[in-house]
């Protein structure tokens, strides 16, 4: 993360209905938070995600894999979109594009996962813990790096599984608790700072 700066800026990256984008918005509202979303991107047109940084009145893009002649491209122009805005910190918000090294060297990108990492990675981490019949999952911040769900975690929140779920229900308490924690993790450090040294995350008064 570079120099601190109040309010940290924050870039939202979103692929869809943008709920972890709007407790952020919510929570930036409040100036003692620390930290301001200063752009909102997507990987398609015409989603609610989008709607919510407009009705927000932040600056939003779109930049769509299909535009550009590879993937690479994209993966640069998406960077350079980004970097325009001279965020902080990056954050994932239902993001469903992998970002190359190039782009996580160049910004500290944030990503939640609902499930307690390592276990249950990829796309069905509600549905992989009801079929492993655990009795605590939850869901993981971590900090985004080459592979699916696999950088240092930077926090992490216990969720029950009640005997009566289904993935449906599970998945619903997993959300609330995952912006809860987002929120939290999120204004702590754009107030206190944070360090990734290796696999270990630090936040707060520990972080130079």
């Amino acid at each position: 993360m570079p120099e601190r700066r109040l309010p940290a800026r924050l870039v939202v990256l979103v692929s869809g209905s943008g709920t972890n984008l709007q407790a952020l918005l919510d929570a930036c509202a409040d100036p003692s938070y620390g930290a301001a979303v200063v752009a909102v991107g997507a990987d398609r047109d015409g989603i609610e995600g989008l709607a919510r940084g407009d009705r927000a009145g932040v600056p939003t893009f779109v930049a769509k894999v299909s535009d550009y002649t590879s993937r690479d491209h994209w993966d640069r122009a998406l960077a350079d979109r980004v970097g325009a805005f001279e965020p902080d910190l990056v954050v994932c918000a239902g993001f469903m594009k992998l970002l190359s090294t190039d782009f996580l060297e160049r910004f500290l990108t944030l990503n939640t996962h609902p499930a307690l990492c390592p276990a249950f990675p990829g796309m069905h981490g509600p549905r992989d813990a009801l079929e492993h019949g655990v009795k605590v999952t939850g869901a993981t911040l971590f900090v985004v790096d080459g592979g699916v769900d696999t950088g240092p975690i930077v926090a992490q929140v216990a969720v029950p599984v009640a005997d009566d779920d289904d993935v449906a229900s599970l998945h619903e308490r997993i959300k609330v608790a995952e912006r809860a924690m987002l929120v939290e993790s999120v204004g702590r450090i754009a107030r206190e700072g944070v360090t990734v040294d290796g696999r270990r995350v630090r936040v707060g008064t520990s972080a130079h």
